[in-house]
């Protein structure tokens, strides 16, 4: 099982390629070990007629907020995780001092607040919005880009704002983004469609555990987060048609993937809506991905494991040496992996 490496840090990307499709795809062969070395804009030569990709439509919320504790001054800062059932908020926080439930919080930029109700068993804040309202909606005036920390320490400039967002992002939901889909662009969808290659969305809302590391002996008892996820009933029929006409189904990132594979655990793709808490790793039989499109994951991730279920884990271990070797570009704003 292979979920742990090492990484040189100066092969973090800190910035997306200039251009979206311009970022490298190491292409990992299945079938006969073979690795290749190409640049994403080819991947419609990669893919056939009948081929279908699963595209996440999930749009990345402005989660990370920033402003001062209302009755002190001190700054405070936060990343919201969740809306509960009864309307708070979950929040990772951190502030100097212990933060009393009733205290309230200014946002900058305003006019949002935040005040304290309480905290959750992991020590999550639990915080009522004033005024009320839907998380997105505030966010979208309050709220700011939700980097990961690898990226230049999480603070997050202009032009994130849009490359921190697929370009076929609808639906708001993540604190974070379904990184393999970064690097498509409307002209390279033109020419996939073009090339008899069709596309369907499904939807995954991307949580904070995606990046919690595994730090159990044996990999396969960590506690997986669960997600909310959804497939329609058209994205189950374009599957079910795909697989009629011979095509192969493209998972765009490991949340299509864990998408679609949920959607599967009867045999086939149906409907499905709600939350999914599905483990993929070694050994699992994939029911509907035929390839899979990824970027390079964090050593001791459910992400990691889940393309070595995929790949095979020594040809993974393979792919991740020659991309190391080769000064590929990792994680979030870095390179691409297709797996055949």
């Amino acid at each position: 099982m292979f979920f742990d490496y090492h990484l040189p840090d100066q092969l973090i990307a800190q910035h997306p390629a200039e251009r979206r499709d311009d970022a490298r795809l190491l292409v990992v062969r299945r079938a006969t070990g073979v690795i290749e070395h190409r640049v994403f804009r080819e991947l419609p030569d990669l893919l056939a007629p009948g081929d279908l990709l699963a595209l996440n439509d999930t749009k990345v919320i402005p989660a990370r907020v920033i402003g001062r504790r209302a009755a002190t001054g001190g700054k405070w800062e936060g990343l919201f995780v969740r809306e509960t059932a009864d309307g708070l908020w979950e929040l990772l926080a951190q502030t100097r001092g212990y933060a009393q439930p009733g205290e309230a919080f200014a946002l900058d930029p305003g006019p949002l607040r935040l005040i304290l109700r309480g905290r959750t068993a992991d020590r999550h804040w639990l915080m009522e919005p004033d005024p009320p309202g839907r998380p997105a909606e505030l966010l979208a005036a309050s709220g700011h880009v939700p980097l990961p920390p690898y990226i230049r320490k999480g603070r997050a400039a202009d032009p994130d704002r849009e490359r921190y967002q697929t370009v076929f992002a609808e639906r708001d939901g993540s604190v974070a983004a379904p990184t393999a889909g970064l690097h498509f662009t409307p002209e390279l969808l033109d020419r996939l469609r073009a090339g008899g290659v069709g596309d369907t969305r499904v939807t995954l809302h991307v949580g904070l555990g995606t990046f919690a590391p595994v730090t159990a002996a044996d990999p396969t008892t960590h506690a997986i987060h669960a997600e909310w996820c959804e497939v329609s009933p058209e994205a189950a029929a374009a599957v079910a048609a795909c697989k009629g006409r011979g095509g192969r189904v493209v998972a765009v990132g490991t949340t299509a993937a864990r998408t679609l594979e949920t959607a599967a655990r009867g045999g086939a793709v149906v409907p499905f809506r709600g939350e999914t808490d599905l483990f993929i790793h070694e050994p699992y039989t994939f029911r509907a991905v035929d390839v899979l499109v990824t970027n390079f994951h964090l050593p001791r991730t459910t992400l990691l494991l889940l393309v070595g279920a995929f790949a095979g884990a020594e040809l993974l271990r393979r792919a991740y040496e020659e991309a190391v070797a080769r000064a590929y570009r990792f994680f979030s704003y870095g390179d691409a992996m297709v797996v055949l």
